[in-house]
């Protein structure tokens, strides 16, 4: 029995030989060491931040543990909440998109056994405008003695699919206004849809016919769209030129009246005069636009009756070449399409000429010795597919706008290193008379605006 209770028992020798190893093995004894210092590392975390609360917002009303509790609790809901307000601004606003019930008008949906139209229908707009210059014969007034003309542009409200494209729209932008700021010519930029039937290639028509009720005072209404650009910045429209004519578009009359190709002009860029035929036209053009059957329907008459057309809805430019074909007699004779320069230059081959343009040629010529506007035409900066690779796009759309804006830099002494480089360097130094610098080009003083000023001392 006392040889069994030995056996059963440790003894005292046995007792200081025994280690916990023995009943715990090494991992789990780590693994034990770990978490007893990470417990450490955190209760002394609390601690330094009670502390630095403490000294944020104070020790409480009486420097209690609970004041100072409900405090940090306070105070970081207060931040919680703020962290929450951009998300609930932008939830907002989708509210607001998404339930505009409460400031829009509604807007019937169209039929498509009634033809679509953009207003109502005005017959004698010659001579209500007529009569509003009689009665303001100062609005017509120019600097420069040309027509009074409104550059229109725009893009769409919300921002770019891509977000590169945001930043382009804002470089095509400035050199339009750089542009009109050269030749005097007033500048509209629009983002809204002012008719949603009318979407995409058509969502000029209705915001020109808008623009052309509202300002009687400009003559001619230069349609030019974001993805476009002036590359000549010396170059001036032959407004002279067109003075028999209402409606001025780039393009050839073999390619669109014998061959009836769809390409024949392009609207990427034209003029149109402010007067009842231009009213009327658009009214005969617009029926082709609202989007949905209409468009889809037109798309396939266009494809049909055009040369080299793809299957897809009807676009404005197609609609426009159909129906100078088809009522020839009613249009033709006030339509100039215009080849002797670019009033839209097609990308594609012009861009990788710019060095060798910048070597032989010099600004002021517009045509393909140093285009005048280059239209890049299949590129989708702002959205997701296109024509073309967007990195292509995005790379000749950057040498085209500091090839433009050197012309705009040399004024004031400076110009891009590279085509591809938006860093510029100085290529004239200041002088103490800066008012006896005249610029190569001629933009900065030009004659016909110191001319105007002389006239008006």
């Amino acid at each position: 029995m006392r040889d069994s209770l030995k056996k059963s028992f440790p003894t005292m020798r046995s007792a200081t030989s025994w280690h916990p190893g023995k009943l715990l093995s090494g991992a789990r004894i780590r693994q034990l060491q770990r978490a007893s210092y990470n417990l450490k590392v955190t209760l002394l975390c609390g601690f330094v931040t009670i502390l630095v609360l403490r000294g944020t917002i104070g020790a409480g009303k009486f420097g209690t543990p609970a004041q100072d509790f409900k405090e940090i609790k306070e105070h970081l809901q207060h931040v919680h909440s703020h962290r929450k307000e951009p998300n609930r601004v932008l939830a907002g606003m989708e509210d607001t998109k998404e339930n505009p019930k409460e400031t829009e008008v509604d807007e019937e949906e169209s039929n498509p056994k009634t033809p679509y139209t953009l207003g109502p229908k005005i017959v004698d707009w010659d001579k209500q405008r007529k009569d509003w210059l009689i009665s303001h014969p100062e609005s017509t007034k120019t600097t420069n003695g040309k027509p009074r003309t409104l550059l229109v542009t725009g893009s769409q409200p919300s921002a770019c699919d891509n977000p590169v494209g945001d930043h382009y729209l804002l470089k095509s932008i400035k050199n339009k206004i750089d542009y009109c700021r050269l030749h005097d010519i007033e500048i509209f930029y629009n983002m809204a849809h002012l008719d949603k039937e009318m979407a995409g290639y058509w969502a000029k028509l209705p915001l020109l016919r808008k623009l052309m009720l509202s300002h009687p005072e400009v003559e001619w209404f230069w349609w030019m769209d974001s993805d476009a650009m002036f590359t000549d910045m010396v170059f001036e429209l032959p407004m002279e030129k067109y003075k028999d004519y209402n409606f001025i578009l780039h393009g050839w009359d073999e390619l669109v009246y014998n061959q009836r190709n769809w390409i024949g002009l392009n609207t990427g860029s034209f003029l149109i005069r402010n007067c009842q035929w231009s009213l009327d036209i658009m009214d005969a053009w617009a029926p082709m636009g609202p989007k949905g059957k209409i468009r889809e329907e037109a798309g396939r008459i266009l494809t049909k009756n055009l040369a080299g057309r793809p299957e897809f809805e009807a676009d404005d430019q197609s609609a426009l070449v159909y129906l100078l074909i088809t009522q020839k007699g009613q249009w033709a004779e006030k339509v100039f399409l215009e080849s002797s320069y670019y009033l839209h230059g097609y990308w594609v081959i012009l861009v990788d000429k710019y060095e060798e343009m910048m070597e032989k040629y010099h600004p002021g010529l517009g045509d393909d010795r140093w285009p005048f506007v280059t239209h890049f035409v299949g590129c989708k900066p702002c959205g997701k597919f296109g024509d073309y690779p967007v990195e292509r796009c995005l790379k000749q759309m950057e040498r085209a706008f500091n090839f433009a804006d050197n012309q705009v830099l040399q004024m004031y002494g400076f110009r891009h290193r590279g085509l591809e480089a938006a860093r510029v360097k100085r290529i004239r130094n200041d002088t103490a008379r800066p008012l006896e610098v005249q610029d190569e080009l001629n933009l900065l003083h030009p004659i016909f605006k110191s001319s105007a000023f002389t006239a008006n001392l």
